[in-house]
């Protein structure tokens, strides 16, 4: 056991958190779909600023759309760019998706992060992504913010796949997976069919862990508290998993399962590990279980398939993972203070490296700055 491929077997899928250019057009993709099996890939605005602002590798296609589109603003040019990659990377993927019966092989592209407080822009941006980009096995990621609650919904109701992202409290995580269950039940009341139609719920976890030990390591909690570095955020997760198998029991659920309907998926992001005191496999050895995805970073990547441990873990000790968590809440450790300032940090993440991103084609051709 350890391979990647293992993990098919326990009912989880592993995505690519990484696009780039020229890793596609070299065949990058293709080799993991075909060695290693994998069936999705993840980009977010941070992905497409550290391909497209470094390098050359966009320059002649960015070149030739200019030629043709001499007054195009710097979005548009980004969005050409980046929706070629994401068609590149889902023709890649249209195999799996078929094969599969639209279970999976999806590739996710971003609305903009500008529109992360903006529920009527979050959903103008998914039809008109998803409608550019043309492909089936597309998701289009939306942020679960509050305003992002609704535009999950009437996206799913447009018959559009979602990518939900920076997800970090299992609150947050709940109401999203209310607005998957609503816009699906919206188009069964019409008769539309939702079979086809498919979720993912990113639920975020380093980055809970490296805020929580930052606490402890500067004093919060005392003694006590130094027990609990490393294991809240996989204690977080496995409740939010527990809730999931909950919630697919019940007849809300069960009821559109009847019709077809798919699960909406828990994919574990921020899954490389961000301190060196901790194995690099930590956050994919511990999180495995059926019906989710671990959308995994190139090194990440190779270092499970050299000496990961593929083991239905997800399910375990679900009760020392509800101590744990009580552990820190007696300790004044805030998770969900920390969950409130970790989606606030990570739509400002996102909008630097977009700031960034389009600064950086701009100044590829000054006239369009």
């Amino acid at each position: 056991m350890g391979h990647l491929n293992d993990l098919a077997s326990l009912g989880q899928a592993v995505w690519l958190d990484f696009v780039d250019r020229k890793f596609l057009a070299e065949g990058g993709l293709q080799k993991l779909v075909d060695e290693d099996a994998l069936t999705g890939v993840t980009s977010n605005p941070s992905i497409f600023e550290k391909a497209m602002g470094h390098g050359d590798a966009y320059d002649a296609e960015l070149a030739a759309y200019d030629a043709k589109n001499s007054d195009a603003p710097t979005m548009d040019r980004y969005e050409h760019l980046a929706i070629l990659d994401i068609q590149a990377a889902a023709d890649t993927l249209k195999p799996v998706y078929d094969r599969l019966d639209a279970k999976d092989g999806y590739v996710s592209l971003e609305v903009s992060p500008y529109l992360a407080n903006d529920t009527d822009g979050t959903i103008a941006e998914a039809r008109k992504l998803w409608a550019a980009v043309d492909r089936p096995n597309v998701m289009i990621k939306i942020p679960g913010t509050p305003a992002g609650v609704p535009a999950i919904a009437a996206t799913i109701d447009a018959g559009i796949n979602v990518n939900v992202t920076l997800l970090f409290s299992q609150s947050a995580y709940q109401a999203v997976a209310e607005a998957y269950v609503e816009g699906l039940e919206k188009r069964a009341e019409r008769g539309d069919p939702i079979d086809r139609i498919a979720s993912v719920a990113s639920f975020f976890v380093s980055r809970i862990d490296s805020e929580i030990d930052d606490k402890i390591d500067a004093g919060v909690g005392g003694d006590a508290a130094k027990a609990l570095k490393g294991k809240v955020a996989i204690a977080n997760a496995k409740l939010a998993y527990a809730w999931y198998e909950e919630f697919i029991t019940s007849a809300r659920w069960q009821a559109l399962a009847a019709k077809g309907a798919q699960p909406q998926r828990l994919l574990w992001a921020s899954t490389g590990t961000k301190n060196p005191d901790y194995p690099d496999t930590l956050y994919l050895d511990t999180l495995i279980g059926k019906d989710t995805v671990n959308t995994v970073p190139p090194k990440t990547l190779d270092a499970f398939r050299d000496h990961g441990t593929a083991a239905a873990t997800l399910g375990q000790d679900v009760a020392g993972a509800r101590h744990i968590l009580s552990e820190a809440e007696r300790l004044g450790l805030d998770l969900d203070g920390v969950t409130d300032t970790l989606v606030e940090e990570g739509v400002a993440s996102f909008s630097k490296a977009f700031d960034d991103l389009l600064g950086a084609i701009a100044a590829k051709h000054p006239a369009h700055a």
